[in-house]
């Protein structure tokens, strides 16, 4: 019975696995056949997540397969965040994260202020304010449900939320990984920080350091990039009671919430593999068995990119872009401002706080 559920996700699976493949021979054929490169200087994940996108639109997705696209997208994707942990050593985590949390507090509170005072010329609904604030500023579509029910949001508004989130997170997604190679000259530690304050999504994050990472051979910038995002989606267990609060002070009844059902358990995934890789390096000293690791390191690397790659395949195929018609102008004033404003404010505490911490 139970290998009857889980089953029926395969489907999916296997199709973000095809469409991966046919974006890395694609990558191939136009990058090294075509231009001439060694290694082809186009990312694999920005085709992926186009040509879904295309496909996805072209194509009605049938039931059998959206099972499986959605687990991809929930549980493939933190495995591929998981195994990015093999890349980094614990100095690393925690050089990072002295810089990235002073860093995202300035940029949720900035983009809260922002949103609150747009609001009151748009009038669009609290709940919906709510909504693309928390979502823009900690996880997304994950920020955006673990609030609706805390603030009572019907599902239209929450729909609205999650079309304005993902609009959005995929066009800096496709544009900050380029705008940030020029803007802070290549430089790996910057670059990083901004992908991963100023995108909404984790795969969205994931992606443009990749995409990053595979154009411009950057690994450094895909490890910042996913730190600072780990570090920014454990703010949910602080968000989610605020605005609890904020919405029910003047009300007499309260609504529940538990840390543990919102907690990103996959951080803790990350930081494993952190520390299984440390472990690893003073471990395995031999000739043959250093061999051995480095090969077992190496794979799973390579893994971790595939499944992120499966990922925003997913998200492409997923991605409906007639919602576009039904958000309506005024929530998508707010989430483009709200992206623009975590851009900026990103960029200028950005260079403050790594002046201080660095």
């Amino acid at each position: 019975m139970i290998f009857k559920k889980y089953l029926v996700v395969v489907p999916g699976i296997i199709l973000a696995f095809v469409l991966y493949t046919l974006s890395q021979g694609l990558n191939n054929i136009i990058g090294i056949e075509i231009l001439g490169y060694a290694k082809s200087p186009i990312s694999t994940a920005m085709i992926a997540i186009l040509m879904g996108i295309i496909l996805g639109n072209i194509f009605k997705m049938r039931e059998g397969f959206l099972l499986g696209l959605d687990f991809t997208q929930k549980y493939i994707l933190k495995l591929g965040i998981i195994c990015l942990g093999i890349q980094l050593k614990p100095f690393e985590f925690l050089k990072f994260g002295t810089v990235a949390i002073p860093l995202i507090i300035v940029c949720i509170i900035s983009v809260l202020v922002v949103i609150k005072l747009l609001i009151k010329k748009l009038k669009i609904s609290t709940k919906m304010a709510y909504l693309i604030s928390i979502g823009s500023t900690v996880c997304g579509t994950t920020a955006i449900m673990a609030t609706a029910p805390i603030i009572k949001a019907n599902k239209g508004e929450v729909a609205y939320a999650i079309a304005n989130i993902t609009v959005f997170g995929i066009i800096s997604m496709l544009i900050y990984p380029y705008f940030a190679n020029i803007y802070f000259n290549g430089d790996p530690m910057y670059v990083g920080l901004f992908l991963g304050t100023a995108i909404h999504e984790t795969s969205q994050v994931a992606a443009a350091g990749l995409i990053y990472d595979q154009q411009f051979n950057s690994p450094e910038t895909l490890n910042v990039a996913t730190v600072t995002k780990l570090i920014r989606n454990t703010f949910l267990i602080i968000m989610i009671p605020l605005f609890a609060y904020l919405f029910n002070r003047n009300k007499t009844k309260k609504n529940n919430y538990s840390i543990l059902d919102i907690f990103p358990y996959f951080v803790l995934g990350f930081i494993g593999m952190i520390i299984f890789r440390n472990i690893g390096d003073q471990v395995f000293l031999t000739e043959n068995s250093q061999i051995l690791w480095q090969h077992s390191v190496t794979t799973i690397k390579d893994s971790a990119k595939v499944f992120l790659s499966m990922a925003m395949a997913a998200v492409g195929l997923s991605t409906n872009l007639k919602d576009l018609k039904s958000m309506g102008y005024k929530p998508f004033i707010v989430g483009l401002v709200a992206m623009v404003t975590v851009g900026l404010v990103s960029i200028i505490a950005m260079q403050t706080f790594t002046k201080l911490f660095l």
